[in-house]
């Protein structure tokens, strides 16, 4: 990444602060003009717009206009971990509606900001988009509860790769179940089929998915050998009007008419990703084996591309890829709701590099370049250099 400015006065990074805060995280120019408010909520699932003055707004439309619209709602926090063999396979997920930051106050660029999504939460965690990171070893009999008793929509709990009863589906369309508010039900499902999956909401799907429902359950074959450093990449593209429609903004909305403005790697566009406290930055030493599960959790499909660092792809939607049919690449398309996982040495010249979308406009935040759909991977070594420093600076992490 680079800046379009020098700034002389840039500071130096702390390498000792910076790795103790992604750490802690446990993962290895727009402008802020205001939308008018409406005084009514507009209901998600009743979006679509129509008349005159309607279609004049939508074509005035600027994703940054989606920060203006005010609601009172809690800020999501980062993505956080959950081991389910800690808990015997059994967890309850909620619904919290929240405002979620694309760009934090002091990034380039920002703020910027959803004014309502609708995060996972469990009882021992904050609500968060992407939801929580259910890690689970095969053959664990899991017992999810969703607990609706916070939200004022139906929801349902549905997991892509495992073979489960027909009930245990989470789609009202074709189990007539779903979880009404104010009541819970639970998830009988086996964690059958080692890789990594993708969950999100099945009710209403075009909406509450879109409104940021989704995450990842990975299961761990016996005996699973884990990488050097591994991380997992849930990308996502957004129309900010959907967020700021629900929320009450004058803006209309249509998924007939949808046009994504925002694009995000684990819920943040760059270069907030490469925040270490709010964004999910890769910190790697040389020879390390780095393993890295894409998650494409959006409605279009991406190519992803790895800067100096060729790679194989290991796992498809919790398939293993035999080993006579890798071969090395560096850019793969992942569509939507698919798994794709690769593994590639740290062997470069150490440096900062980006992993993005190489759909050009989706490395974007509005019409500024770079943005959106990168994320960051740095070497140990480079991260008390002047290039790292404005990475930094640009991510607006203070060391």
């Amino acid at each position: 990444m680079t800046r379009d400015d020098d700034n002389a006065g840039r500071r130096t990074a702390s390498r000792r602060g910076f790795l103790s805060a992604a750490a802690a995280l446990g993962t290895v120019g727009l402008a802020g003009c205001g939308a008018p408010r409406a005084e009514s909520t507009a209901a998600a699932e009743n979006a679509a717009g129509g008349g005159e003055a309607a279609t004049e707004r939508v074509a005035e439309w600027s994703g940054s206009d989606a920060t203006g619209v005010a609601t009172d709602h809690p800020y999501t926090t980062p993505r956080t971990t959950i081991d389910l063999d800690e808990r015997d396979g059994q967890i309850t997920v909620s619904t919290t509606p929240c405002r979620h930051r694309l760009l934090g106050d002091e990034t380039q660029g920002g703020p910027w900001e959803l004014p309502e999504v609708w995060a996972w939460q469990t009882p021992d965690t904050d609500p968060s988009v992407p939801g929580p990171l259910l890690r689970v070893t095969e053959g664990t009999e899991m017992e999810i509860t969703y607990d609706n008793s916070a939200h004022n929509r139906p929801h349902t709990f549905h997991v892509h790769g495992l073979s489960k009863s027909w009930m245990d589906d989470g789609v009202p369309t074709t189990t007539g179940q779903q979880v009404a508010p104010g009541e819970k039900h639970t998830y009988e499902i086996t964690a059958n089929q080692p890789g990594t999956h993708f969950y999100h909401c099945h009710y209403q799907t075009q909406n509450h998915l879109d409104m940021g429902m989704y995450g990842i359950l990975r299961v761990d074959p016996e005996g699973y050998e884990a990488p050097d450093k591994e991380a997992f990449m849930t990308i996502k593209d957004w129309d900010t009007r959907l967020s700021a429609s629900t929320a009450g903004g004058d803006v209309s909305f249509s998924h007939r008419d949808r046009n994504p403005d925002a694009f995000t790697v684990n819920g943040r566009s760059a270069p907030y990703t490469f925040h270490p406290e709010q964004g999910s930055p890769l910190i790697v030493e040389e020879g390390d084996r780095v393993r890295i599960h894409y998650v494409n959790a959006g409605y279009e499909s991406h190519a992803m591309h790895t800067h100096n660092h060729g790679f194989t792809v290991v796992e498809k939607d919790g398939g293993v890829i035999p080993e006579a049919a890798r071969h090395r690449e560096d850019v793969i398309p992942i569509a939507p709701a698919e798994r794709k996982t690769i593994e590639f040495t740290a062997g470069a010249d150490p440096g900062v590099y980006a992993l993005h979308c190489h759909k050009v406009n989706h490395a974007m935040n509005g019409d500024t370049y770079p943005g959106g759909m990168i994320g960051g991977m740095a070497y140990e070594s480079v991260t008390d250099t002047e290039q790292f420093a404005s990475v930094m600076e640009m991510a607006g992490y203070e060391a």
